[in-house]
């Protein structure tokens, strides 16, 4: 029998529910002494106005505020929200621990990564899981994930943590964020979650003009996340408020006609009230407030040297810090292949550290750039001897370079290659190397870079297309044969399993 949740259903029942939830709230406002939610949302606010550097213009100050905002949102969302495959897999999954996996999955391939590149990569996920993490980027997130995934095997008999605070005390790689998103989306818990579309909804909303990521509006934006999730559809609110701000309170060109919520928003009415031909019909106006400080400058309001642009309009909230730029690092790189080894060519591949850029993944023998040719090669071939033995120096090219930007980095990758033709071939192997054929490489858990790197040298062999790109996942009639650590999702939530049960399939491994 499935699980009753309050993300299931359909939308008339989403609505009924949600305005039936409302409608209590309000009744018991008007009465003397408040329900018990009531009474502890009204301590909430009461205890977010009395901080000092806070001025109550950046608060929901009623209920009835909020649940407007509630409502208003709840009903858009339930109208527009798109069509998405994580979303169908937690309203249709029956066991509770599958959909919190499903909920889970999604949330981490979603962190700095667009929706639009997550799809393909989660649906073949959910059906097969194994080295498709690569080309998503951030690669420690996966292997997060497979340490959290293993203790639920291993250790907590194949069950999920039900609330935000065990998810997040127990789960490791697992956030405040995620935490929520997985307990208010699985287990209808009542918990807000603050991402970047939200906090950026919120910002606009109430005002807050000062950097998001400062530890005193981080704790406001969460604050007010808490006031705002709707009990009656936790999972629906959050998801509605991330799909708010990525679809229409964006960050450049925000569609303010098409926003729920446009009513409420106070950065809208800081725009209608600094237009020319209206901002003396709005003088005095309720609805357009300032915000009032009782001591000093506010610091949730525009910082004092950067104030209000009028060209900017919404998008003054929120301000962020300037960005630096990535540090611009260099190295050197080599393809070394066995072109008469026993099967076919076989291309090297040595894992990185367990630690810092790349965590874990393979790629191409690198060492850092040298400011001399000469001094480059000795250090790149001693780097490839290190691991394959004596080789021939004079066979060692330059075939051009490679620039990848990460997050915090600018690498600019100096390629160079080496194919061994009449050379035994090397057939012992140490610990953290691999001699790979190109197809099993385009399957293997390397970087976006690395699969650069290999263009540039594909691009200098005879025979071979310049720049060819192969697919990176085999068709299903020529993929292998999952491995013991391949497990399918079907075979993932199981009580009581040895802690040497096999486990989710690392990219890094």
């Amino acid at each position: 029998m499935r699980k009753p949740r309050a993300a299931a259903g359909s939308g008339h029942r989403k609505q009924a529910a949600s305005q039936e939830g409302r409608q209590k709230h309000a009744k018991s406002s008007s009465q003397a002494k408040p329900s018990a939610p009531n009474a502890g949302l009204a301590r909430q606010l009461e205890e977010v106005v009395l901080q000092a550097s806070v001025s109550p213009y950046h608060l929901f100050r009623d209920i009835a505020e909020v649940t407007a905002f509630q409502g208003s949102l709840l009903s858009w969302y339930d109208q527009e929200k798109r069509d998405l495959p994580w979303r169908r897999q937690a309203e249709d999954e029956v066991d509770p621990d599958r959909r919190a996996y499903a909920v889970w999955v999604s949330e981490v391939m979603l962190q700095q990564t667009q929706v639009a590149t997550v799809i393909n990569y989660y649906t073949r996920w959910m059906q097969e899981v194994n080295q498709l993490w690569a080309g998503l980027g951030y690669y420690s997130r996966g292997r997060r994930l497979q340490e959290g995934a293993r203790k639920v095997v291993e250790e907590l008999g194949g069950h999920m943590p039900r609330t935000a605070e065990t998810l997040q005390q127990l789960l490791p790689g697992v956030g405040r964020y995620t935490a929520g998103a997985i307990a208010s989306i699985a287990f209808g818990q009542a918990t807000g979650v603050v991402d970047g579309n939200v906090a950026r909804v919120l910002c606009r909303v109430r005002a807050i003009g000062a950097d998001p990521s400062s530890n005193l509006v981080s704790q406001q934006l969460w604050s007010l996340a808490q006031q705002l999730v709707d009990p009656a559809r936790p999972g629906d609110f959050n998801q509605a408020a991330m799909e708010l701000g990525a679809t229409v309170c964006t960050p450049q060109r925000p569609l303010c006609s098409q926003c729920p919520v446009q009513s409420l928003c106070r950065a809208r009415q800081r725009v209608e009230r600094e237009r020319p031909l209206a901002s003396q019909s709005l003088l005095g106006s309720p609805d357009v407030e300032e915000c009032a400080p009782s001591t000093g400058q506010c610091q949730l309001c525009l910082p004092p040297l950067e104030p209000w642009d009028q060209t900017l309009g919404v998008v003054n909230f929120p301000r962020k810090a300037s960005r630096k730029p990535p540090r611009e690092e260099s190295s050197a790189t080599c393809v070394l292949e066995q072109l008469r080894a026993r099967g076919g060519a076989r291309i090297l591949l040595v894992q990185r550290p367990n630690s810092g850029l790349l965590a874990g993944l393979w790629e191409f023998p690198s060492v850092t750039w040298e400011p001399s040719e000469q001094l480059q090669r000795k250090a790149l071939l001693q780097e490839l001897q290190r691991w394959a033995g004596p080789l021939p120096a004079t066979h060692l090219r330059h075939l051009g370079e490679v620039v990848h930007v990460f997050s915090h980095i600018k690498l600019t990758y100096q390629v160079y290659g080496l194919a061994l033709e009449g050379q035994t071939p090397v057939t012992t192997v140490p610990p953290g190397a691999r001699w790979l054929t190109r197809e099993e490489f385009h399957t293997a858990a390397v970087s976006t870079a690395m699969k650069k790197v290999f263009r540039v040298y594909e691009g200098q062999q005879p025979g071979t297309c310049k720049g060819s790109k192969r697919p990176q996942v085999s068709s299903p009639s020529s993929r292998k044969k999952p491995s013991m650590g391949q497990q399918v999702l079907d075979d993932f939530f199981r009580p009581h399993i040895s802690a040497d049960a096999p486990s989710l399939n690392n990219a890094a491994q």
